[in-house]
């Protein structure tokens, strides 16, 4: 079964997966899939039959794709009331087998098969079907699928409910699906159940695609948003688009089309509902963040009419209860939640016009007396047309100190009503860096759009050119880099605030190309027109000045702005601040400070919600670590990273920083996944690393040349002491850099490249960098690899005995850091050297593997485990067998009785025990 099919469900395809391979085994189960209409219920059962659609119409039972034969029956409602319908349907096809069992269980199935009430009770009737799906096994496993399984009238669902606790024995799998409703859920109370979760976004991307691969993107994500990850939403828009529309020519919709099914189910199930839940439903669907008891005073006191003041008058919050059992709604004391989601736009797009708007303003009348004025202008903009200046300028005021979010409906709407030109690009600036803030870049790139288009007001068409090649910088940082300077040299004299800020991020880009243009220039204007006495702007100046100088090569200089901006950073209280002094941290290899910086600049993001500077905030952070040595605080910063980022870009470094720290362990499988999310210059250090452990360094060379050749100025720093490795050539820039930074960890890299390409002094040159590692606590890592190196090189010129001692440590170390194959190097070495390797204990876990088992134990299936380690289930799937291998258990089960994280583990030995007598 493969993962990629259905879209975004590995979770319960990694379950159906286990269910069939205990079958085959001859340990049967039951599985029962609890979804809404169009979740894709009945594709997961396609899939489990080995993706044929027709499975439901057969009369005979079919093998399988997956080696298994299936029965299939689906519930119908108008069938529901006839007693044994479904179950006769279901054994049929196994007529032949009846006369082959013992003749007090023929006749209870031959009346069933043949449409008759059976004269046996319940009981006996299941012992007879069990015995005929045991025959029928006999032929093969056996797979059978229920469909709508609450639709199937109650006594053929209470026999294949009886069977699926009696299959525990058999080579049969029973897997069913039912509506995700009260009703549904309760006719599989007792059974194993897996409901289905919305699609994460990757996977609605790729269903759109492979609907529409023509679709533009930027309409895949209007979609993507409008579906909120249902499959069924997904497809009924992608093929209601039109030509125009596929292509982003003309707007994308903003509700389901009209012969969507889901639209359709939606308005029947609507339809029989009360009128005062019906008037609930819809003020839920104007106001989602709006409260349960919001909804009530709004369907109370709102504007009423003559038709409509009794049911107003009568709203209560129980008449929310008759939309929760039909499985349209979730309440809870923070909100109403539509089940799915985008049934929400159905409710509201469905209702007449005047209903909406008196909804609207029922609300804003509501939340008015409330104090949330800023919601209650929303409203009531919502129901304004035309243009309304007193309103926009109201709504502007009300967002100044108002949550991103929020502030950005707000200042979206301001714009619209604004009769000002200048006002409205101003408003739609100011709604863009809001939607940043909110990380929703989708939002914020139309609004750019715009406001960079608005006559009569330059400031704000530069800032909003300048903001646009910002969000484009790390996918194209020549054409970034190229018009940050150009706004950057036509705002000089008119507005310095923004030719700094856009000077800032050219800045980052003139890194990324290694070019730096006007750059330098630029800079140098800056620094004489820019300054106003702040401590931000003084931090900004330099540190364009010290990129300005170490992109012209003057070094010493540079280095030194960039410790005035570390210096500043300490002071400051601002995390963009403090964001930008940990990178230049970072550049002057001064890695702890550089941590210091961006942790904080992590927690101000989180208290402030920042979403735009939060992940950005994390990168730094886990980039200060991984140059420290700390690869596990990396791993976690990462793992956050990937996990609050925004946009796409921001994900794939997260991502692609994830696949890098695995390469550093030699952890190939998780190393190219992650590097299949971006194939960048981190995607060919991380192959370069793999290419080391496999014992290749010179197509590891190739990959690192090409990272030096073209990589940012940071990273062909970093890359320098593998690439010295692979090519025993001198790396005269990294000797100087690392010797300026003045750090430890620096320092012995650069002792460690001399004795690489300087063979008459290698001795003196690994010894001297094995004592800078000493008084770099953290660098276990790095000095694990230099014993590698120098333990290689001492075998080689027959010192074995001296050999051997290094090589030891080495892999002692890399077993501690988890980078099992860089350790099993250190023992081949080893054993070459003379060693003896002795028995070894049971291998013990990785950092990772004991994650992965930690969270299996507690109860966590592949995908959520997956989803919080950012890795696919398949890989989950390969480590978990790792962890039952190592650890002798066979199943989840088993693993969770093991008290495997707490006391010590001093048992399991962490490297080959060594005879030392040898």
């Amino acid at each position: 079964m493969q993962n990629s099919f259905p879209y975004g469900r590995q979770a319960q395809l990694t379950a159906i997966s286990a269910l069939l391979a205990a079958a085959k085994n001859g340990r049967g189960g039951a599985l029962v899939l609890a979804g809404a209409p169009g979740e894709g219920r009945t594709t997961l059962l396609h899939a489990a039959a080995g993706s044929q659609p027709h499975a439901f119409a057969r009369s005979q039972p079919s093998a399988s794709a997956l080696g298994l034969l299936t029965l299939a029956v689906e519930g119908h409602a108008d069938e529901s009331e006839f007693a044994l319908a479904g179950l006769q349907r279901l054994l049929e096809p196994l007529a032949d087998l009846v006369p082959s069992l013992p003749t007090r269980q023929q006749a209870p199935l031959t009346d069933v098969i043949d449409g008759r009430p059976p004269a046996a009770g319940p009981l006996t009737l299941g012992v007879g079907v069990l015995a005929l799906l045991r025959r029928a096994a006999g032929r093969g496993p056996l797979l059978l699928l229920i469909d709508d399984a609450d639709r199937l009238d109650p006594l053929s669902w209470q026999q294949l409910r009886l069977v699926a606790r009696r299959l525990s024995g058999l080579p049969v799998a029973l897997l069913a699906t039912v509506t995700a409703d009260d009703r549904g859920l309760a006719t599989a109370a007792d059974l194993p159940l897996s409901r289905l979760e919305p699609l994460p976004e990757t996977a609605s991307l790729a269903l759109l695609k492979s609907c529409a691969p023509d679709l533009a993107p930027e309409v895949a994500a209007a979609l993507t948003d409008l579906a909120a990850g249902h499959p069924g939403a997904l497809t009924d828009l992608v093929s209601a688009l039109t030509p125009a529309q596929r292509r982003g020519f003309d707007p994308p919709p903003l509700a389901l089309p009209p012969a969507s099914t889901l639209r359709r189910h939606g308005n029947a199930l609507m339809s029989v509902l009360p009128a005062a839940t019906r008037r609930l439903l819809l003020l839920a669907a104007t106001a989602p963040d709006a409260t349960p008891t919001d909804l009530v005073a709004a369907a109370s006191d709102g504007l009423r009419t003559r038709e409509c003041a009794r049911v107003l008058d009568s709203a209560r919050l129980g008449d929310l209860e008759p939309a929760e059992r039909a499985g349209l709604v979730e309440v809870s004391s923070s909100g109403v939640r539509f089940t799915p989601e985008v049934l929400r736009t159905v409710v509201y797009g469905d209702a007449p016009i005047g209903q909406r708007h008196a909804a609207h303003l029922s609300l804003a009348t509501v939340l008015a007396k409330r104090g949330r004025t800023l919601a209650a202008l929303v409203h009531q903009a919502a129901v304004t047309t035309g243009t309304d200046d007193d309103l926009a300028r109201d709504l502007l005021e009300a967002a100044k100190n108002a949550p991103a979010p929020e502030a950005f409906h707000a200042r979206r709407r301001a714009a619209d009503l604004s009769a000002d030109p200048r006002v409205a690009a101003e408003a739609a600036l100011a709604a863009a860096r809001s939607a940043l803030a909110a990380g929703r870049p989708r939002d914020a790139a139309p609004l750019l759009r715009r406001a960079g288009n608005a006559t009569g007001n330059t400031v704000v068409q530069a800032r909003a050119r300048a903001l646009i090649a910002e969000l484009h910088a790390r996918g194209a940082p020549a054409e970034s880099r190229d018009t940050l300077l150009g706004v950057a040299a036509e705002t000089m004299a008119t507005d310095p605030a923004a030719a700094l800020d856009a000077l800032v991020v050219a800045g980052e880009a003139c890194g990324r190309t290694g070019e730096a243009g006007s750059f330098p220039g630029l800079a140098r204007q800056a620094a004489d027109r820019c300054r106003d006495g702040r401590p931000g702007t003084e931090l900004a100046v330099q540190q364009v000045l010290g990129m300005a100088d170490l992109l012209t090569g003057d070094e010493e200089a540079g280095f030194g702005h960039l410790r005035e901006v570390v210096r500043l950073g300490e002071r400051s209280g601002d995390a963009t601040a403090l964001i930008r002094a940990a990178d230049a941290g970072i550049v002057l290899g001064d890695d702890d400070r550089a941590a210091r910086l961006a942790g904080r600049a992590v927690t101000l993001a989180r208290e402030l919600g920042d979403a735009a500077l939060l992940p950005r905030a994390l990168e730094v952070a886990a980039y200060a670590e991984l140059a420290a040595g700390r690869h596990d605080a990396a791993h976690e910063l990462a793992l956050d990273g990937a996990a609050t980022a925004g946009g796409a870009d921001l994900v794939a470094a997260h991502l692609s920083l994830l696949g890098l720290l695995a390469a550093f362990r030699g952890d190939a499988a998780t190393a190219r996944e992650h590097a299949a999310e971006e194939l960048g210059k981190l995607a060919d250090w991380s192959e370069a690393l793999l290419d080391l452990v496999d014992g290749e360094p010179a197509r590891a060379a190739q990959r690192l040349v090409r990272v030096a050749r073209t990589g940012s100025m940071v990273l062909r720093v970093a890359v320098a002491p593998h690439l010295v490795e692979t090519t025993g050539a001198r790396n005269d820039v990294f000797d100087r850099w690392a010797g300026r930074t003045g750090r430890p960890g620096w320092l012995a890299l650069r002792s460690r490249c001399r004795a690489l390409t300087d063979a008459a002094a290698a001795d003196d040159c690994f010894r001297e960098a094995l004592g800078w590692h000493e008084r770099d606590p953290d660098g276990g890592y790095a000095r694990a690899h230099t014993q590698l190196l120098y333990g290689r090189h001492l075998r080689r010129h027959r010192r074995p005995a001296e050999a051997r001692d290094h090589l030891r440590r080495a892999a002692e170390t890399f077993h501690r850091f988890d980078a099992g194959p860089w350790a099993e190097q250190a023992a081949r070495e080893l054993r070459a050297a003379g060693e003896r390797i002795g028995p070894v204990g049971r291998a013990p876990l990785t950092a990772q593997q004991e994650r992965i088992a930690g969270l299996v134990a507690e109860g966590a299936t592949n995908r959520e485990v997956a989803q919080q380690l950012h890795l696919s289930p398949r890989t989950i799937d390969h480590h978990l067998r790792n962890v039952f291998a190592r650890l002798g258990v066979r199943s989840r089960t088993e693993l969770a009785r093991l008290d495997l994280f707490h006391g010590d583990r001093g048992d399991q030995p962490a490297v080959p025990v060594a005879d030392h007598a040898h």
